[in-house]
Protein backbone atom coordinates (compact mmCIF):
# COMPACT_ATOMS: atom_id res chain seq x y z
CA UNK A 1 0.00 0.00 0.00
CA UNK A 2 1.25 3.21 -0.73
CA UNK A 3 2.37 5.45 2.43
CA UNK A 4 -0.33 8.38 1.70
CA UNK A 5 -3.36 5.90 1.24
CA UNK A 6 -2.10 4.60 4.32
CA UNK A 7 -2.04 7.92 6.13
CA UNK A 8 -5.38 8.58 4.44
CA UNK A 9 -6.95 5.48 5.97
CA UNK A 10 -5.28 6.03 9.17
CA UNK A 11 -7.15 9.20 9.42
CA UNK A 12 -4.79 11.58 9.55
CA UNK A 13 -5.00 13.35 6.32
CA UNK A 14 -6.36 13.49 2.44
CA UNK A 15 -4.61 11.67 0.41
CA UNK A 16 -3.30 15.30 -1.04
CA UNK A 17 -2.28 16.42 2.33
CA UNK A 18 -0.59 13.56 3.56
CA UNK A 19 1.78 13.98 0.11
CA UNK A 20 2.75 17.21 1.83
CA UNK A 21 3.07 15.99 5.22
CA UNK A 22 5.80 13.53 3.44
CA UNK A 23 7.23 15.92 1.79
CA UNK A 24 7.71 17.90 5.02
CA UNK A 25 9.39 15.44 6.71
CA UNK A 26 7.06 14.74 9.07
CA UNK A 27 6.40 11.11 8.65
CA UNK A 28 8.50 8.24 9.30
CA UNK A 29 8.78 4.66 8.25
CA UNK A 30 10.53 2.27 10.71
CA UNK A 31 11.94 4.98 12.37
CA UNK A 32 13.69 6.38 9.05
CA UNK A 33 12.39 9.90 8.11
CA UNK A 34 10.67 9.53 4.49
CA UNK A 35 9.96 12.63 2.07
CA UNK A 36 9.71 10.58 -1.25
CA UNK A 37 6.26 10.04 -2.81
CA UNK A 38 4.85 6.45 -3.86
CA UNK A 39 6.83 4.50 -0.64
CA UNK A 40 5.24 1.12 -0.01
CA UNK A 41 4.32 -0.14 3.40
CA UNK A 42 3.85 -3.20 4.77
CA UNK A 43 1.22 -4.44 7.31
CA UNK A 44 4.24 -5.06 9.74
CA UNK A 45 6.10 -1.80 9.20
CA UNK A 46 5.77 0.84 11.72
CA UNK A 47 4.50 4.47 10.50
CA UNK A 48 4.63 7.42 12.36
CA UNK A 49 3.43 10.88 12.16
CA UNK A 50 5.89 13.58 14.24
CA UNK A 51 6.68 10.33 15.96
CA UNK A 52 3.27 9.38 16.85
CA UNK A 53 2.68 5.76 15.69
CA UNK A 54 -0.59 5.52 13.12
CA UNK A 55 -2.62 2.39 11.91
CA UNK A 56 -4.96 2.07 9.34
CA UNK A 57 -8.89 1.92 10.70
CA UNK A 58 -10.63 -1.21 9.70
CA UNK A 59 -13.09 -0.85 6.34
CA UNK A 60 -15.96 -0.39 7.71
CA UNK A 61 -18.95 -2.54 5.54
CA UNK A 62 -22.40 -3.02 5.59
CA UNK A 63 -24.08 -6.33 3.84
CA UNK A 64 -27.24 -7.17 3.08
CA UNK A 65 -27.72 -11.19 3.19
CA UNK A 66 -30.69 -13.03 2.22
CA UNK A 67 -30.95 -15.24 5.04
CA UNK A 68 -32.61 -18.80 3.70
CA UNK A 69 -34.26 -21.36 5.74
CA UNK A 70 -31.78 -23.60 7.66
CA UNK A 71 -29.17 -21.20 8.97
CA UNK A 72 -28.75 -19.96 11.88
CA UNK A 73 -27.46 -16.30 13.23
CA UNK A 74 -24.58 -16.96 15.11
CA UNK A 75 -20.72 -16.96 14.47
CA UNK A 76 -20.87 -20.50 15.12
CA UNK A 77 -23.54 -23.39 16.53
CA UNK A 78 -22.80 -26.09 18.52
CA UNK A 79 -24.97 -28.25 17.42
CA UNK A 80 -22.95 -28.06 14.04
CA UNK A 81 -26.17 -26.30 11.96
CA UNK A 82 -25.12 -23.85 9.07
CA UNK A 83 -24.59 -20.59 10.30
CA UNK A 84 -24.60 -17.06 7.80
CA UNK A 85 -21.30 -17.29 8.58
CA UNK A 86 -20.29 -19.56 6.75
CA UNK A 87 -20.60 -17.60 3.57
CA UNK A 88 -18.35 -14.90 4.48
CA UNK A 89 -15.08 -16.88 6.33
CA UNK A 90 -13.08 -15.69 3.61
CA UNK A 91 -14.12 -11.65 4.17
CA UNK A 92 -11.50 -9.18 4.11
CA UNK A 93 -13.35 -8.24 7.44
CA UNK A 94 -14.78 -9.34 10.53
CA UNK A 95 -18.47 -9.11 10.02
CA UNK A 96 -21.32 -10.01 12.87
CA UNK A 97 -24.70 -10.16 12.04
CA UNK A 98 -26.84 -7.68 13.45
CA UNK A 99 -29.45 -9.10 15.82
CA UNK A 100 -31.42 -12.45 15.20
CA UNK A 101 -33.07 -13.92 12.28
CA UNK A 102 -34.40 -17.60 13.57
CA UNK A 103 -33.36 -20.95 11.80
CA UNK A 104 -36.66 -21.63 10.48
CA UNK A 105 -37.38 -18.24 9.01
CA UNK A 106 -35.58 -16.21 6.51
CA UNK A 107 -35.42 -12.70 4.97
CA UNK A 108 -33.26 -9.27 5.56
CA UNK A 109 -30.50 -9.51 7.44
CA UNK A 110 -27.67 -7.02 8.21
CA UNK A 111 -23.85 -7.82 8.72
CA UNK A 112 -21.48 -5.41 9.63
CA UNK A 113 -18.12 -4.64 11.46
CA UNK A 114 -19.59 -0.97 12.33
CA UNK A 115 -19.92 -2.55 16.45
CA UNK A 116 -21.29 0.84 17.21
CA UNK A 117 -23.62 0.78 14.82
CA UNK A 118 -25.03 -2.56 15.49
CA UNK A 119 -25.47 -2.07 19.04
CA UNK A 120 -27.56 1.18 18.21
CA UNK A 121 -29.59 -0.86 15.72
CA UNK A 122 -30.26 -3.63 18.49
CA UNK A 123 -31.14 -1.48 21.61
CA UNK A 124 -34.56 -1.03 22.64
CA UNK A 125 -34.62 2.15 23.25
CA UNK A 126 -33.86 3.17 19.84
CA UNK A 127 -37.32 1.38 18.74
CA UNK A 128 -35.88 0.63 15.08
CA UNK A 129 -38.70 -1.20 12.95
CA UNK A 130 -38.83 -4.26 11.28
CA UNK A 131 -40.91 -5.79 8.75
CA UNK A 132 -41.95 -9.46 8.31
CA UNK A 133 -44.53 -11.28 5.67
CA UNK A 134 -46.49 -14.10 7.87
CA UNK A 135 -48.24 -16.89 6.25
CA UNK A 136 -50.38 -18.06 8.45
CA UNK A 137 -52.73 -21.01 9.00
CA UNK A 138 -56.14 -20.68 7.66
CA UNK A 139 -58.45 -17.37 7.78
CA UNK A 140 -57.72 -14.42 9.75
CA UNK A 141 -60.17 -12.30 10.97
CA UNK A 142 -60.26 -8.78 11.29
CA UNK A 143 -60.85 -8.81 15.12
CA UNK A 144 -57.83 -11.22 15.47
CA UNK A 145 -55.52 -8.95 13.16
CA UNK A 146 -56.63 -5.98 15.93
CA UNK A 147 -55.59 -8.42 18.57
CA UNK A 148 -51.85 -8.21 16.52
CA UNK A 149 -52.33 -4.44 16.14
CA UNK A 150 -53.06 -3.58 19.94
CA UNK A 151 -50.54 -6.24 21.00
CA UNK A 152 -50.83 -9.58 23.14
CA UNK A 153 -49.21 -10.67 26.59
CA UNK A 154 -46.24 -12.64 26.06
CA UNK A 155 -44.34 -14.09 29.51
CA UNK A 156 -46.64 -12.17 31.61
CA UNK A 157 -45.93 -8.75 29.48
CA UNK A 158 -48.17 -6.96 26.81
CA UNK A 159 -46.08 -6.81 23.44
CA UNK A 160 -46.10 -3.01 22.11
CA UNK A 161 -48.09 -1.67 19.87
CA UNK A 162 -47.80 -3.63 16.02
CA UNK A 163 -48.57 -2.50 12.87
CA UNK A 164 -50.44 -5.49 10.31
CA UNK A 165 -52.56 -5.79 7.51
CA UNK A 166 -53.70 -8.58 5.40
CA UNK A 167 -52.14 -9.06 1.97
CA UNK A 168 -53.71 -12.26 1.01
CA UNK A 169 -56.29 -14.82 2.37
CA UNK A 170 -58.23 -17.58 1.40
CA UNK A 171 -59.62 -20.50 3.80
CA UNK A 172 -56.58 -22.62 4.34
CA UNK A 173 -54.16 -19.33 4.93
CA UNK A 174 -53.41 -15.64 5.42
CA UNK A 175 -50.37 -13.83 4.07
CA UNK A 176 -49.80 -10.21 6.84
CA UNK A 177 -47.39 -7.81 6.92
CA UNK A 178 -46.20 -6.82 10.47
CA UNK A 179 -44.24 -4.22 11.85
CA UNK A 180 -42.89 -4.58 15.09
CA UNK A 181 -39.80 -2.76 16.84
CA UNK A 182 -39.12 -5.10 19.78
CA UNK A 183 -36.67 -7.71 19.40
CA UNK A 184 -38.34 -10.77 21.56
CA UNK A 185 -37.80 -14.68 21.14
CA UNK A 186 -39.73 -16.04 18.24
CA UNK A 187 -41.97 -13.02 19.06
CA UNK A 188 -44.04 -12.88 15.39
CA UNK A 189 -44.93 -16.97 15.88
CA UNK A 190 -45.65 -16.15 19.76
CA UNK A 191 -47.93 -13.53 18.85
CA UNK A 192 -49.24 -14.76 15.71
CA UNK A 193 -50.28 -18.32 18.14
CA UNK A 194 -51.70 -16.11 20.49
CA UNK A 195 -54.43 -15.32 18.42
CA UNK A 196 -54.88 -19.01 17.44
CA UNK A 197 -53.05 -19.45 13.92
CA UNK A 198 -49.76 -20.87 13.29
CA UNK A 199 -47.17 -19.38 11.04
CA UNK A 200 -46.23 -21.52 8.16
CA UNK A 201 -43.67 -19.38 6.98
CA UNK A 202 -41.85 -15.74 8.02
CA UNK A 203 -39.81 -13.62 5.85
CA UNK A 204 -38.68 -10.33 7.31
CA UNK A 205 -38.51 -7.87 4.03
CA UNK A 206 -37.50 -4.73 5.76
CA UNK A 207 -34.95 -3.39 9.08
CA UNK A 208 -35.12 0.18 9.43
CA UNK A 209 -35.03 2.16 6.37
CA UNK A 210 -33.30 -1.05 4.56
CA UNK A 211 -35.06 -3.15 2.01
CA UNK A 212 -34.98 -6.59 1.18
CA UNK A 213 -35.90 -5.91 -2.45
CA UNK A 214 -34.99 -8.39 -5.03
CA UNK A 215 -32.34 -10.17 -3.77
CA UNK A 216 -32.65 -14.44 -3.79
CA UNK A 217 -32.02 -16.81 -0.90
CA UNK A 218 -28.08 -17.05 -0.36
CA UNK A 219 -27.44 -13.82 -2.13
CA UNK A 220 -25.68 -10.65 -0.36
CA UNK A 221 -24.72 -6.85 -1.75
CA UNK A 222 -23.11 -4.15 0.19
CA UNK A 223 -25.66 -1.63 1.51
CA UNK A 224 -25.63 2.00 -0.61
CA UNK A 225 -24.12 4.98 0.75
CA UNK A 226 -27.68 6.39 1.36
CA UNK A 227 -29.02 2.78 3.47
CA UNK A 228 -26.00 3.17 5.08
CA UNK A 229 -26.68 6.52 6.11
CA UNK A 230 -30.59 5.81 6.70
CA UNK A 231 -29.59 3.14 9.42
CA UNK A 232 -27.31 5.61 11.06
CA UNK A 233 -29.86 8.43 11.90
CA UNK A 234 -30.54 5.93 14.96
CA UNK A 235 -27.34 6.37 16.25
Amino acid sequence: MRLQKYLALSGVASRRHAEEMIAEGLVQVNGITVREMGVQVEESDVVAVRGQVVRPEEEKRYILYYKPVGEVTTVSDPEGRPTVMDHFRDFPVRLYPVGRLDFDSEGLLILTNDGDLAAYLTHPSHEVEKSYIARVSLEMTQEELRRLRDGVVLDGQKTSPAKARILRQDAFSTDILVTIHEGRNRQIRRMVEKVNHQVVRLKRVKYGAVELGDLQRGEWRDLTEEEVAALKQYE
